[in-house]
């Protein structure tokens, strides 16, 4: 039948909220998996939203930054539910006798570190010997679940070495070990699987925790019809169960150093570049293997979210390369990535459609926004970079196009209302004109702008939803100390402020 009204079928519109769960309430210090992740769910649910973003979810590293992880398989131990353990009678209220006072606002990495890692050795104490005299007596089922996780999760074993190696060597990176273990033959691997093996029982253990926790807050999410975008990086740290497993893939010379490393050119911003260090790929070898690896990573991610947001996608195209040992990104020179034909593989094995958002921020060039476009990945549009260029550009809302993901900022932007008390005044002024506002409630401002968007995908930090000031950023991009340290409470989860989350969303048709 003719539709006489010539209506088109309506686009599904998301709209949702940036939040780490290292940022949700608890009594543990940190964020977890447990009541708190809920809670936040069953606020996303009340405010008539349908997304969720995280960023990665990874065994973070030394700086605890989630961009620097272990593994880019491997969960996050410290997000692992400490309330479960408690249920199933690995823990028991006697074990946190002595737990220090947190502060209800702020992750304090160090202490928290200590404490949480030393609950989660005497739960797999418990578990592996039930017969210790505790409360728990045993547990069949969970075992069951364990041993079924570890028989079907492919990077398991190689992660668990590399943790219980680091272990062995008090944290020593694994280009310092003995090559008996940097590099080792099948033999020689052998025999530190067989030394090491109830170190890697634990780190085995770990990884089934979080994967336990995270599934079922992933089904949960999803009942409520709230789907989760997740993030990884493009780069992967040296000193990380990636590079010591795969060398091959990696631009390296004999010994496991980087010859060349990544990091960004010198620009407007920056008159050194930035500096990453993380080693380059080795694209030809990957190319080789028709890029199994990072089609087991993709695979893998979407799994436990929805859609993927690859950070720096722009090396995909083209990378900057910059000789290893130099202290500034000034010498590197540009790099060609094998990009359509990376995508072209990923699509066939993957199938089209591929739910990934491309992080396209920077100097991006022609080349980039072609392959973003030639396989139809959403950018990002950010609201505050509208307004930091007074002359016209794409991050004002009159110039997007549908099929991008609108943010008033991202985890590496101050927030909102830090963001405009500090901004120039050409670029405050430039933004009360265009929203014909006097910027008294300037977060909501950003956020309705946002929502009203014709982007397919609006995405709010929770800090703007709070209208917090510059104290609750999660991370100032080149500041080593400080970052990822942000937490709000049950009391910040208030009805008024999901009704007005709820108003917003639906008048504007998400």
């Amino acid at each position: 039948m003719t539709n006489i009204t010539g209506a088109e079928a309506p686009i599904e519109k998301y709209a949702g909220v940036l939040a780490h769960p290292t940022s949700f309430p608890g009594p543990y210090g940190i964020g977890d998996l447990g009541d708190g992740a809920y809670r936040f769910i069953d606020f996303l649910a009340k405010s008539g939203l349908n997304l969720w973003q995280v960023l990665p979810l990874g065994h973070t590293g030394f700086g605890d930054s989630p961009y620097q992880p272990f593994s880019s398989f491997a969960g996050q131990p410290l997000i692992i539910s400490l309330d479960f353990l408690k249920k199933v009678h690995l823990l028991s209220d006697c074990d946190f006798a002595e737990m220090p006072q947190w502060d209800p606002v702020k992750v304090e990495y160090g202490p928290l570190i200590e404490f949480k890692t030393g609950l989660l050795h005497k739960a797999y104490e418990r578990f592996i010997n039930p017969e210790l005299p505790d409360d728990f007596n045993g547990n069949p089922e969970l075992m069951a679940e364990y041993e079924k996780f570890c028989n079907n999760t492919f990077w398991l074993e190689d992660y668990a070495l590399f943790m219980a190696g680091k272990d062995y060597h008090q944290g020593a990176p694994w280009y310092m070990w003995e090559d008996s273990l940097k590099k080792p033959t099948a033999k020689q691997k052998a025999t530190w699987i067989e030394k090491l093996k109830t170190e890697m029982g634990y780190y085995k253990f770990i990884q089934f925790l979080f994967h336990h926790d995270w599934m079922a807050v992933k089904e949960y999410a999803n009942e409520k019809g709230i789907k989760i975008v997740g993030d990884i990086p493009i780069f992967v740290a040296w000193d990380s169960v990636d590079v010591w497993s795969n060398p091959s893939l990696f631009k390296l010379d004999s010994k496991g150093y980087p010859t060349v490393v990544a990091g960004v050119p010198p620009d407007y911003f920056s008159a050194t570049g930035q500096l990453w260090g993380n080693p380059l790929y080795n694209w030809k070898n990957h190319t080789k293997t028709g890029y199994q690896w990072w089609i087991d990573r993709i695979r893998y991610q979407l799994t436990l979210t929805d859609f993927l947001r690859i950070d720096h996608f722009r090396g995909f195209d083209k990378y900057w390369e910059i000789p290893y040992g130099d202290e500034t990104a000034v010498n590197g020179k540009w790099q060609e990535a094998p990009g359509i034909n990376f995508f072209t593989t990923l699509e066939a094995t993957l199938g089209y459609n591929l739910p990934i958002i491309a992080e396209d921020l920077g100097e991006i060039d022609h080349s980039v926004v072609e392959l973003r476009d030639k396989f139809s990945l959403p950018g990002m549009k950010i609201l505050q970079f509208a307004f930091e260029n007074p002359e016209e550009n794409h991050f004002l809302p009159h110039n997007f196009t549908r099929n991008c993901v609108c943010y008033t900022g991202t985890h590496d932007n101050d927030t909102t209302l830090g963001w405009y008390n500090k901004a120039y005044e050409a670029s405050r002024d430039k933004l009360r004109r265009y929203f014909s506002t006097d910027a008294s409630d300037i977060c909501w401002v950003m956020i309705r702008s946002c929502f009203a968007s014709v982007a397919n995908m609006a995405i709010v930090p929770m800090q703007d939803i709070l209208c917090l000031d510059s104290w609750a950023r999660l991370n100032t991009p080149g500041v080593a100390d400080g970052n990822w340290s942000w937490r709000f409470t049950d009391a910040d989860l208030g009805d008024t402020l999901a009704a007005r989350l709820y108003e917003t969303a639906k008048l504007y048709g998400r």
